[in-house]
């Protein structure tokens, strides 16, 4: 009789939960910033505003990667007491930011439809 092999299974789910990532990003020094800001205010650490809660554990934050500033709106979790980055979000270069923002008020107005 052959042998059955057993397949991986993949996960039919298209959820990126947080505390859940077996492989996190390793924490930046900005992640250890409190999340309990409220919306609209950026985190002061001293150094200016670079995060902002939008709700709950989604924030936005200024990052630094390769030299280039980015803007990061992702999903945080809190795992023995630091809020680290989850899997959920995306990073937006300068240029796409502005493109973004140019593009509001039609997203709005089609949100509203």
């Amino acid at each position: 009789m052959p042998r059955i092999s057993k397949k991986k299974q993949s996960s039919s789910s298209d959820s990126d939960s947080g505390p859940d990532d077996r492989n996190a990003p390793p924490p930046s020094k900005k992640a250890k910033e409190s999340s309990s800001n409220k919306n609209d205010e950026p985190a002061g650490g001293g150094d200016g505003a670079t995060s902002w809660t939008l709700e709950g554990m989604r924030q936005v934050r200024i990052n630094e990667f390769r030299g280039r500033k980015m803007v990061d709106i992702r999903e945080f979790y809190e795992k023995d007491g630091k809020v680290l980055p989850g899997k959920k979000g995306i990073s937006l270069s300068a240029s796409q930011w502005k493109k973004l923002l140019a593009i509001t008020d039609d997203v709005t107005r089609a949100l509203e439809e």
